[in-house]
């Protein structure tokens, strides 16, 4: 019995022997050293969104002067779209001695060529049948036929772009918003988080964010050409591109910004291209006079194709002369607008890239607005670390708290000793990863 106590007794010396607790003072110093390492870090982040900042503010600037650009050149185009319109109805007035002709077989063309459209929708489409046909019976009782086959469709045609791109300039302009209302969230949350952080902060770094310099709301808001809501008050519309967290509103963003754009190309790819079905049904139901296609297939329509109307004298050869000016200016305003467009989309993407990676690198202080609501103890704390003193190399097992998080747990490889200068870093790099991952991210 009393060897078996001996033999008890020597486990536990050396149960004692190969694991021992660190020092309270090691523990401290540890401590200490792991706290500059994130003090630094926090640091680093706050810079970075100082650089979000700077690059917010002057995304703004330009986007702002590319709105006034748009602005102007959306005006001249509307100018030069209201003088075609009138030239055109004077060029139609001014045909009275064929009306009665060419009304009459205008009667007999509309019906076949809304037969012939709803016909080819029906074959092609699924669905919208009956409002293709009911849309564009209604083109054809407000329109002139003079304007139809004798001046064409170009004043239709630059109407119906300067609706498209009116409805791309709203998706660009709500793209911008979210990223807009993105960053101000972030920027307010990194304020809170950098008060919270005070105690623990240099006062040199604390100085350079207290300057006049550092505006933590800043950028105006563009009240131009639209009005922007909050993201939370927007239209139910844009739900779906909303999960709830930062990086998601960025991808959200883009989305809108690219929705309008792929959409014009395809529906210009399908203009050219018959066998898109799916393009060509889209476009109809978007805008069923794409159905005067069609006048190929009314023998009554061709028949008001040959017939000239045009006068040769001189009043006829004045208004036609400014109508032809009026559709040059508009389309070259017209033209002039999407290029602007186009210059807004790319800009507006390029700056959402690189915040949406800078956001990546350092948004992660934002998060600390709430995580940090409740008093610290400090910033970085080892409560307490264990190795084994058997075998080599020895592994150290430790628990921290970061800011006011739960404890984390983990080992520390054995070739880093606990008096090797690194090791202190070394525990809070680690510690710093799995709040990020275990914290952060699952907020």
């Amino acid at each position: 019995m009393k060897s078996f106590s001996i033999f008890l007794l020597l486990v536990v010396l050396l149960s004692g022997a190969t694991e021992a607790l660190v020092r309270s003072e090691s523990l401290k110093h540890i401590s200490e050293e792991g706290s500059k390492y994130i003090t630094t870090q926090f640091e680093s982040a706050m810079n970075g969104v100082r650089q979000m900042k700077l690059l917010m503010d002057q995304t703004g600037q330009e986007h702002q002067e590319m709105l006034r650009s748009l602005e102007e050149t959306k005006k001249n185009k509307e100018d030069a779209l209201k003088d075609a319109l009138e030239s055109e109805q004077q060029l139609s007035d001014n045909q009275e001695h064929c009306n009665e002709t060419v009304l009459a077989l205008w009667e007999e063309c509309k019906p076949c060529l809304k037969h012939s459209c709803v016909r080819f929708y029906s074959k092609t489409c699924h669905s919208g049948s009956g409002l293709v046909g009911r849309q564009f019976e209604d083109f054809l009782n407000r329109s002139s036929p003079f304007s139809i086959f004798h001046n064409g469709d170009k004043v239709d045609a630059l109407t119906r772009q300067d609706e498209q791109q009116h409805m791309t300039l709203e998706d660009l302009e709500d793209g911008y918003s979210i990223v807009e209302d993105s960053m101000d969230e972030l920027f307010q949350d990194s304020i809170k988080a950098f008060t919270h952080m005070k105690p623990f902060i240099s006062n040199p770094f604390q100085g350079s964010f207290s300057s006049p310099g550092w505006n933590p709301f800043p950028f105006e808001r563009l009240q131009f050409p639209f009005n922007k809501q909050s993201r939370r008050e927007r239209s139910t519309r844009f739900e779906p591109f909303f999960p709830g967290n930062f990086e998601s509103l960025f991808e959200a963003a883009k989305k809108i910004m690219e929705r309008h754009n792929q959409l014009a190309r395809q529906l210009s790819e399908g203009r050219g291209n018959s066998t898109d079905d799916k393009m060509v049904c889209r476009e109809l139901r978007r805008n069923s006079a794409g159905c005067l296609k069609m006048t190929d297939k009314c023998e009554k329509c061709k028949e008001i194709l040959a017939i000239d109307c045009t006068r040769k004298d001189e009043m006829h050869g004045k208004l036609n002369e400014k109508f032809e000016e009026s559709i040059r200016q508009a389309e070259r305003f017209t033209n002039q607008y999407e290029e602007l467009l186009q210059k807004v989309h790319e800009k507006m993407l390029n700056a959402t890239n690189v915040l949406e990676d800078l956001s990546g690198q350092f948004g992660w202080v934002s998060k600390l607005a709430n995580l940090t609501d409740r008093d610290m103890n400090g910033v970085f704390q080892v409560s307490t670390a264990h190795s084994s003193s058997a075998g080599e190399p020895s592994e150290t097992t430790v628990t921290v708290n970061l800011f006011d998080s739960e404890p984390f747990t983990f080992t520390v490889p054995g070739l880093i000793r606990i008096e090797d200068s690194h090791f202190a870093e070394l525990v809070a790099e680690e510690a710093l990863k799995r709040f990020k991952k275990e914290i952060i991210e699952a907020a």
